[in-house]
């Protein structure tokens, strides 16, 4: 009963997450398009981080730079190994919370999280490197061999194709339809939720409800970007 109830408080979750999504995405591509990683913010991020998590912070800015005019599949590689790099560390056991989002800065910082935090901080990089929201999803699935909830993130090269997967578990960049340990259950971006069908685009869906642990991420996002020194 405890794993059932944990499946359903954590889809109920991602749903609920949904109608912040869009203004967060929003805030957080216009703050890094105008280039505010300032000598001010690396200093943020140390007081916050340490030296090593501000060095690995300015190793994922140069990544960004590096690979801006390359094409879609090195961009897809090498977002995908750079994160994967890092530990994977349950929220209760990383942030003393039984469900928490990092945000990109927080994970890279820390050099750890979840699958939450890995599929993020994929997504922010992406969309920065030029591709479209509408090709990302951040997918929910159940990993069948871990019976367990997990989320990757989905690259659409088309909108009827199938999407590619970029995961922590099975680091290789792989079609859904070659990923049988994975069983969809929704999907979501800036532009809406959708229920699955199978690993495709299935049927847009409608969310509401309360949005606070994305407005809380992209609150603590701006408080190391903006020096916003307000109490979270």
């Amino acid at each position: 009963m405890t794993t059932r109830y944990a499946r359903k408080t954590y889809r109920r979750t991602c749903i609920y997450a949904l109608v912040g999504l869009f203004l967060g995405m929003t805030s957080l591509v216009i703050a890094q398009q105008k280039n505010i990683f300032t000598k001010e913010v690396y200093s943020r991020v140390e007081a916050l981080f340490g030296k090593n998590g501000a060095a690995d912070v300015a190793k994922w800015r140069q990544l960004v730079d590096n690979i801006e005019n390359d094409d879609i599949d090195e961009k897809l590689y090498q977002v995908n190994r750079f994160f994967n790099r890092f530990d994977f560390v349950d929220d209760l056991r990383h942030w003393r919370q039984p469900d928490y989002w990092a945000t990109p800065i927080e994970f890279i910082g820390t050099g750890a999280g979840d699958c939450e935090d890995y599929s993020i901080a994929k997504y922010f990089s992406l969309i920065e490197l030029g591709i479209p929201k509408s090709q990302l999803r951040l997918m929910y699935v159940t990993a069948l061999e871990l019976n367990q909830p997990h989320m990757v993130l989905a690259y659409y090269p088309s909108p009827t194709s199938v999407p590619l997967v970029l995961d922590n578990i099975n680091r290789r960049i792989l079609p859904a339809n070659q990923r049988r340990d994975l069983a969809p259950v929704y999907s979501f971006n800036g532009d809406g939720l959708w229920a699955a069908k199978s690993m495709g685009t299935g049927r847009k869906l409608r969310g509401s409800g309360p949005m606070k642990m994305w407005d809380d991420m992209i609150d603590r996002l701006n408080s190391v970007m903006l020096g916003d020194t307000q109490e979270q």
